[in-house]
């Protein structure tokens, strides 16, 4: 039974929601002091987080940093506000999908359900290494080494590099990466799209790989390594 930590101090929308989930089979922790949640994410060991963003003490965002400096444990934010620099920051902190209250309940299980496959059903089946610009891609430690020094990726972020990847110097459209990432574009944005792919262009400057993943305007992304003869 795959746990999960939900960070809500509604007590009313806590139960509705553990209730809910317990009927999929999941095994939901709630947070005993919001002023030391890494208390219970280290005594849980969740396998997928839910937070809301406003919560006593200290908001998600917070959180969501704290749980990032520790693990690449699968996030999903839920928030109330509807202002489009929340589902932003969300992403920029290395949440991996946003869901704005109110909700509908079969919205938040298909989320929960397409980020769990993608995070440890992916991982199960695609333990091996994958060399790429002089570059060692760990697809199952999530992670990027060359001479430059290591990157830690997201779930979402390795998803990402690997389907560029294996398509490399040829352009892949927002449409089949969404497609792939999200298995229904109807749950996501365009927007969360760019924030996913920004980011890990970011983190591959690190390295100096930023440039490596190329925007296409109008057409989508490529991943370009220079064939040798």
């Amino acid at each position: 039974m795959l746990k999960l930590l939900l960070i809500e101090d509604d007590a009313s929308l806590f139960q509705e929601i553990r209730e809910r989930l317990t009927q999929w089979s999941y095994e939901v922790h709630g947070v005993t002091d919001f002023g030391d949640v890494m208390n219970d994410f280290t005594r849980v060991k969740p396998d997928l987080v839910i937070i809301d963003i406003q919560l006593p003490r200290f908001d998600g965002f917070h959180w969501c940093r704290m749980i990032r400096s520790h693990s690449n444990v699968p996030i999903i934010f839920l928030s109330s506000r509807d202002h489009p620099t929340d589902m932003v920051m969300s992403m920029q902190l290395g949440a991996d999908d946003f869901v704005q209250k109110p909700f509908h309940f079969e919205v938040l299980i298909a989320k929960i359900q397409a980020i769990l496959r993608r995070a440890y059903n992916y991982n199960a089946v695609q333990n091996q290494l994958k060399t790429w610009c002089g570059a060692t891609v760990d697809y199952d430690k999530n992670t990027v080494d060359n001479e430059n020094g290591r990157i830690e990726l997201t779930k979402n972020e390795i998803f990402i590099l690997k389907l560029l990847i294996e398509q490399k110097n040829k352009i892949v459209s927002r449409d089949e990466v969404m497609n792939s990432l999200w298995d229904d574009k109807r749950f996501i944005s365009d927007n969360t799209l760019t924030v996913n792919v920004n980011r890990l262009r970011k983190k591959l400057d690190e390295i100096g790989l930023g440039s490596k993943i190329e925007t296409k305007i109008g057409q989508g992304y490529m991943a370009v390594e220079e064939e040798h003869a």
